[in-house]
Order: C-alpha cells, then structure tokens, then sequence
C-alpha cells in the first residue's frame, strides 16, 4: 500500500519534466522564428537602401542631363543672337586690326560661326554658373550656399573684367607693336581666322589672370595665407608672372609677355592690400 503514492510521485515528475521539456522546445522554436523574421527584416531594408541609393544616383543624373541641356539651350540662345548682330561684334573684333582678309572661300562664314559661338558662350556664362550653382546647392551648407551666391557672381564680373580690359587697353597696343614691324617692302595682311585665333588666346588668359584677387582673399579668408606672407612672395611673384605671360602668351615677344605679367603683379598688390587693410589679416 506504501509503494502506490511513490509511483504516483514518479509519474507526476516524469510528467512535470516532459512538460518542461517541450516548453523548452517550443522556446528555442520562438527563438529561430524571431530570428528569422529579423533577418528577413534586415534583408528587406538592406534591399530598400540598395533601391534608395540606386534611386537617388539616378535622381542626381537626371538633375545632371537637366542642368547640361539648359546651359547648352543657353549657349544656343546666345549664339543665335550673336549671329544676328554679327556685323556689329565684327565691326569691334577688327577694329584693332583694320582690314581683314580671307583666304579661303569658306573661312569667312565658317570663321563667323566661331565668332558666333564665343560671344554667344560669353552671353551664357551667367547662366552656366548659375546652373552649376543649382547642382551643387543641395549639398552645401547654408554658410556654404552664402558663400558661394557670393563667389560665383564676382568671379563672372572679374572674368568679363579682365576680357574687357584686355580687348580696349591691351590688344590695341600690343597690335600697334606688332605692326611698326612694317615697311614699304613689307606690309601686314591678316587673315580673318588667324587673326580671331589671335585675339581669343590674347584676352581669355586676362580673364583668368583677373580671378586672381578673389582666389588669394578666399585663400587668406580661410587662414592659409597672410598679409605678411604676400609681402615675403613679391619679388618671387613679380618672376613667375613673367613666366606665367610667357606661358600664356600667344607670341614669345617681351611685350606680350610684359603686357600680362604687369597687370598679373598689379592684382597681387591689390590682393595684398584687400587682406591687409580690409580683412585685417
């Protein structure tokens, strides 16, 4: 009679241990489907960022192919006007010359659409910065974007500075040069396409040598240079702007060359300036 109970104990805890067995079980089964369903969840959003990236890098191209063609529109636009007032821009282009010939049958017209297009891509340039301005804002913090609304219009006016000081001061002096060459026996005769080759590698490299003001201010803004610094370099500048007028220069004659270098020291004295006495640096 004794012995009844201990097997009923026996059962109950073979039972109690069955039960916790399976509750067990079916933990781990909870377990491996959470961990299923997490990872099911990190594929699906690593699937999702794959299609945000790939969706954002085709967004930033299409913004690309919109801002190339508008700048292109632009350039077009311009050119067609230039074509249209073309005897006035040649009436300009030729007066530090005189008299031009062609030598070709077709120079003149295909030489008028090269003049069409330069000016035409001058009218543009606004419109180009502005485009690329328009590109990169997105990425740009606000004192960035300040930054740069300030930058871009002033590199334009000092770029169209220094093509219009080229063109009226310089150009006509450095033509008045060349021709004293001239004798009784030897007569200049311009071709109209040289002579348009000639005058856009004599003034565009002034344009650029007119940038040169904005690039030391921002680089004496942001610290990496000093007025003491540009004070030190003017002897070495005053040489590498004759190096650099021999460079760009269209001919290899001393006055060309100084007809670049002088304006180039000039704009390295008014930078010194700029960062000495306006920005206190």
């Amino acid at each position: 009679m004794e012995e009844e109970p201990e097997e009923e104990v026996k059962a109950s805890d073979d039972e109690s241990e069955d039960e916790a067995d399976s509750e067990d079980e079916d933990e781990e089964d909870d377990e491996v489907d959470d961990a299923e369903e997490s990872n099911e969840n990190e594929d699906e959003n690593e699937d999702e960022n794959e299609d945000e990236g790939s969706m954002s890098l085709i967004r930033h191209l299409e913004e690309l192919r919109t801002r190339i063609i508008k700048a292109l529109l632009a350039v077009a636009v311009g050119s067609g006007i230039s074509y249209f007032y073309i005897e006035e821009i040649m009436h300009y282009i030729t007066m530090p010359s005189g008299k031009l010939y062609y030598l070709q049958p077709a120079e003149a017209f295909f030489t008028y659409l090269k003049i069409a297009f330069f000016a035409g891509f001058l009218l543009a340039l606004p419109v180009i910065f502005y485009q690329i301005w328009r590109f990169v804002l997105p990425a740009l913090t606000v004192r960035e974007k300040t930054v740069i609304a300030l930058l871009v219009p002033t590199s334009v006016v000092l770029f169209f500075s220094g093509l219009a000081f080229s063109f009226f001061l310089v150009l006509p002096a450095a033509m008045q040069f060349f021709v004293g060459f001239s004798t009784e026996d030897l007569q200049p005769m311009f071709s109209l396409n040289q002579y348009f080759s000639f005058v856009i590698s004599f003034i565009l490299p002034f344009g650029a040598v007119f940038e040169l003001p904005l690039i030391v201010v921002v680089m004496a803004k942001m610290g990496f240079i000093s007025s003491e610094f540009l004070k030190k370099k003017q002897r070495i500048v005053l040489f590498l702007a004759f190096v650099v007028g021999a460079i760009v220069s269209p001919t290899p004659d001393i006055f060309t060359q100084s007809m670049i270098a002088i304006p180039l020291f000039l704009l390295y004295e008014i930078s010194y300036l700029i960062v000495r006495f306006i920005l206190h640096k």
